[in-house]
């Protein structure tokens, strides 16, 4: 978020000035860079505010003082599936906020659906997911902090 901040608020005074440059055309009722330029400003500043709430009330945790037996924020979860072929499939899978997941890079929001089926379970415990291609069934094999 903070990337994106900071991408934000350079690009912030060029949107300003081509403003400023489709104004010194003339006519603004018909110019339609005049037009651009102000909706994507109202979108930049908007996005600006957002994200400076978000950041100002966001609270780092340190994830290696976590600890506990149960599924939560910050938990490292190896999980095992039954594949097609009857052999068994581990995944790796760490649970963090929203904007940071990236499933590619095994970080899954609290809030998807596998990250909300996990929240609370313990180890041995079963999750069943709903995913586009049916339904999938996952047991916890580990929890970890680190």
């Amino acid at each position: 978020m903070q990337a994106e901040l900071e991408k934000l608020k350079e690009e912030k005074p060029s949107v300003i000035q081509a403003i400023s440059d489709a104004r010194d055309q003339g006519d603004l009722s018909e110019n339609a860079e005049y037009h651009a330029a102000r909706e994507r400003l109202g979108f930049i500043e908007g996005r600006i505010m957002e994200i400076e709430s978000k950041l100002s009330h966001a609270e780092v945790i340190e994830v290696k003082n976590l600890s506990g037996d149960s599924v939560m924020f910050g938990a490292t979860v190896t999980l095992s599936m039954l594949s097609d072929n009857n052999g068994e499939v581990e995944y790796v899978y760490k649970v963090v906020g929203e904007y940071e997941a990236d499933v590619s890079n095994q970080l899954i929001s609290t809030s998807s659906p596998l990250g909300s089926a996990l929240i609370g379970k313990k180890v041995g415990e079963y999750v069943e997911v709903t995913v586009p291609n049916g339904e999938k069934l996952y047991k916890i094999v580990k929890i970890e902090f680190k």
